[in-house]
């Protein structure tokens, strides 16, 4: 299939691209990658009045680290240059964003698809978005009144919604401290698919001892999301197996044409607890 008719408007800079997106209103769509915007157009589930490209912006892509261990990752940076940054670029700590990169799609899509367009798009078993609400990572948003950060925990709104203003543009995902004991996991028909749900742990380890840690899930609801159920039994010294269990049991995932809410469930149980082994063994 074909898009629907829309204008195209290529961005110079940053300010450029959020005075022509204050100019054109709800009517206006950003690309970049364009790696689901572009397959959304062409089945019409999207049909935007305006493209405003900011792929040439070079300055928001890239990737550094500040003295006190926080990873900027500008928004324009592909799946595949943090799939291959070097070591000591992401630094130690931040191995499970590495090693994320790779559920993501096949090649051609990491190699073009960006961070700032997967968190933006705010599908709920996207790979950034878990990453995003697991590690506490904030959002840098940029527009016409300023800069704001958003925490991941209030940026996902819904399906595909997100808490950006029409006039602001992403710029930049902060991820605040290492994750040393963390870990993404998920479960697809074939590689490179949709997953039909992911898990994502970041332990909280003293020496060999569990304290805590995050747990959240993705492809249960219509966004991302912590379980706090299966946090408390981390901290109260529980197994993974019991806290894959609690995390099973706080969710209502909805069932489709891939599968059912009880087959998700199970799903769960799985990847929770093998997330939870992936991260105490790091």
């Amino acid at each position: 299939m074909k898009p629907a008719p829309f204008r195209y408007h290529r961005a110079r800079d940053t300010e450029g691209a959020t005075r022509l997106l204050a100019e054109l209103g709800d009517d206006a769509k950003v690309i970049a990658g364009g790696q689901s915007l572009v397959a959304m157009m062409n089945f019409r589930l999207a049909r935007p009045a305006h493209l405003v490209d900011i792929g040439g912006l070079r300055e928001l892509a890239g990737i550094r680290r500040d003295g006190d261990g926080t990873l900027h990752i500008g928004a324009l940076t592909t799946h595949h240059a943090v799939e291959t940054a070097p070591l000591d670029t992401l630094g130690p700590g931040y191995e499970v964003i590495r090693e994320a990169m790779g559920w993501i799609g096949h090649l051609p899509i990491r190699t073009r698809g960006t961070a700032g367009g997967s968190i933006a798009h705010a599908d709920s078993t996207a790979e950034w978005c878990l990453l995003a609400v697991v590690l506490g990572a904030e959002l840098v948003a940029t527009g016409p009144r300023g800069q704001r950060r958003i925490p991941a925990g209030e940026f996902f709104l819904g399906y595909y919604t997100n808490a950006l203003d029409p006039d602001e543009l992403l710029v930049e995902i902060v991820f605040p401290r290492p994750a040393p004991h963390a870990a993404l996991t998920e479960f697809a028909e074939r590689r490179g698919d949709f997953a039909i749900v992911a898990a994502a742990v970041d332990l909280d380890l003293h020496g060999p001892a569990v304290r805590g840690g995050r747990v959240a899930l993705g492809g249960v609801a219509s966004m991302p999301v912590r379980v706090p159920e299966a946090e408390a039994v981390l901290a109260g010294g529980g197994t993974f197996a019991e806290c894959a269990a609690a995390a099973a049991a706080a969710v209502e995932p909805p069932g489709d044409a891939n599968s059912s809410t009880q087959y998700r469930k199970q799903l769960i149980r799985t990847l929770v607890e093998r997330a939870c082994e992936e991260a105490a063994s790091r």
